[in-house]
């Protein structure tokens, strides 16, 4: 298992550099960097990205050269060598290769150098906002898990059953609910939207959060969290639900179970004895996805609904400003966070079934 590991663990670099490679390239082709960005908002334009459609042609607007050949709509009045200055600051004097190299120089150390627009190191941005995106991975992927998993199984066992039914129905319901729009109805219903304002609206804590007592930090935590969660919940506890439900209705129906049966062993030895540990092969499975799914992919629309500063809203930010050093600090710890979370899928399919062994059935 060791040399598994150690395998996995060295592909993560070629794996990682991939990821950084194609995401760098595409970068070079996106109109509005990060000097038309200080040029827009010198000369009062907002986000440069509004004035790419053009209504204005470049005699008016004025157009300045870069020194790979690219022009900067919008620099009329701004001396040649303020733009050149500014490209030095942000290491665009420099070839995208020899750019690229010495940013993934700096990455294999997790130096990711300082953000354009902030002045502050992109490492202590992501540890700032990490603790929000985390809380929303862990609490959901957690309640996901401790209602999906009890749920599945007692519709395996009463499959077809009026329960079973009705169950069903409400999942498929919750499961075609957008995260969004499940957190917009929950803020009209509790947050003060139409009706009671029972939970928070902005923030993963009050503001007097430290004068409080640690009993009190606690209920002040979950009391913000509660919403936010709930919305990245509702549809992933759905698909686990149905996937814990199949993989036991596939496992019942086996011999051995029927063997068991026959043996005089109660239902209940039967299925949390037997039939659960490799029932739950399939479930452990897809943790990584749904982990990484409400990570990942729910992370900016909760936390922009919700105010909550968090990793998906860091990185959205940053794409528009285009603020690079966090774009891609933001995208190398989301890929390697992914990449680490699969092998830590494949360590418990063993920790649940000793008999799976990756070395053997890669040799």
């Amino acid at each position: 298992m060791a040399a598994y590991i150690l395998r996995r663990l060295l592909l993560l670099i070629p794996t990682l550099l991939g990821i950084m490679i194609v995401n760098f390239t595409l970068t070079q082709f996106v109109p509005g960097g990060p000097v038309e960005q200080v040029i827009a908002n010198m000369e009062g334009r907002g986000d440069v990205l509004q004035n790419l459609g053009g209504n204005t042609g470049d005699a008016d607007l004025g157009v300045t050269s870069d020194l790979t050949g690219n022009s900067y709509v919008g620099a009329r009045g701004l001396p040649p060598e303020f733009i050149e200055e500014l490209e030095r600051e942000f290491g665009f004097d420099k070839p995208p290769v020899t750019r690229f190299l010495l940013m993934m120089r700096g990455y294999l150390t997790f130096d990711f150098g300082e953000s354009f627009f902030r002045s502050v190191s992109v490492v202590d941005l992501v540890i700032e906002k990490m603790p929000v995106s985390i809380t929303l991975g862990l609490w959901s992927t957690l309640i996901a898990y401790l209602i999906s998993i009890p749920l599945g199984i007692r519709k395996a066992v009463r499959d077809g059953t009026a329960f079973d039914t009705w169950t069903s129905g409400i999942i498929i319901v919750a499961y075609a609910i957008p995260a969004f729009l499940f957190a917009v109805l929950l803020i009209v219903l509790f947050a003060g939207g139409s009706y009671w304002q029972i939970f928070p609206l902005r923030g993963l804590t009050s503001d007097n959060w430290s004068s409080l007592g640690p009993v009190e930090k606690v209920l002040d935590y979950l009391w913000h969290i509660t919403l936010p969660v709930l919305a990245t919940t509702i549809s992933s506890f759905a698909t686990l639900t149905l996937l814990t439900k199949n993989s036991f209705l596939d496992e019942i129906n086996k011999q051995y179970v029927m063997t068991a049966r026959a043996k005089g062993l109660s239902e209940g030895r039967v299925l949390y004895g037997h039939v659960f540990r490799n029932a739950m092969l399939i479930v452990i499975a897809g943790f990584p996805g749904l982990f990484l799914g409400v990570f990942f992919g729910s992370s900016l629309l909760i936390e922009t609904i919700f105010s909550l500063d968090g990793l998906g809203r860091l990185g959205y930010e940053a794409a528009v400003q285009r603020d690079y050093p966090v774009v891609f600090g933001t995208l190398y710890v989301f890929g390697l966070v992914g990449l680490l979370v699969g092998i830590l899928s494949d360590l418990m399919y063993v920790f649940v079934d000793p008999r799976i062994d990756f070395e053997r059935r890669q040799g």
